[in-house]
């Protein structure tokens, strides 16, 4: 069994290093902020899983984040609250990029808030109205709370899932949104 988990982390990070040399050279400062990021992480297995992933990620990220600090951070808490939630950062990913394409000040037409587009009454209905739904944090913990509450709910059924997190249930037009994002930009290839 280990062998095999050995060899996926160096099937991962010939993968990772395979599509680094196709993109750009990572900077000095972001390898330094990369080294950061991974001794911060505490959602990983270990330390090598946290630097692949972590890069991989913040290459894919960079055009919509171009901040390497702000960036490594996202990663780091999508990564945490993820697992705090049992669910997968790439899905957490592609959510937001479906929801606000990274924008955490985001607000949609029907007053949804932040990068996975949390809808106010929330606040309200636990009990805690004085939360801020642009605090990065909070937004994650929040929409990853209720990704995983309606994948329960739908008995892992993930395109149901999706659909009632967007208020969509009956429709697939957000799930298909949210798988192709995943496919096309989140999913390691």
């Amino acid at each position: 069994m280990r062998w095999a988990i050995a060899a996926m982390l160096l099937l991962c990070l010939s993968l990772a290093n395979a599509a680094a040399q196709e993109r750009q050279p990572a900077s000095a400062e972001l390898r330094e902020r990369l080294m950061d990021a991974v001794e911060r992480s505490q959602s990983f297995e270990n330390r090598f899983v946290a630097q692949v992933w972590l890069m991989d990620m913040s290459q894919r990220l960079a055009q919509r984040i171009p901040d390497d600090q702000r960036r490594l951070d996202l990663l780091r808490m999508v990564h945490f609250e993820a697992a705090q939630a049992q669910l997968e950062p790439e899905l957490v990913l592609a959510v937001i990029e479906v929801e606000s394409n990274f924008n955490r000040f985001a607000i949609s037409s029907a007053g949804a808030r932040g990068l996975m587009q949390i809808m106010p009454f929330w606040l309200h209905e636990i009990g805690r109205p004085d939360d801020n739904l642009f605090d990065v944090q909070t937004n994650l913990r929040f929409g990853t709370t209720i990704l995983r509450h309606y994948l329960d709910k739908e008995n892992g059924g993930l395109t149901r899932a999706l659909a009632r997190y967007n208020g969509s249930l009956g429709q697939t037009w957000y799930a298909e949104r949210v798988y192709n994002a995943m496919e096309q930009r989140w999913y390691p290839h």
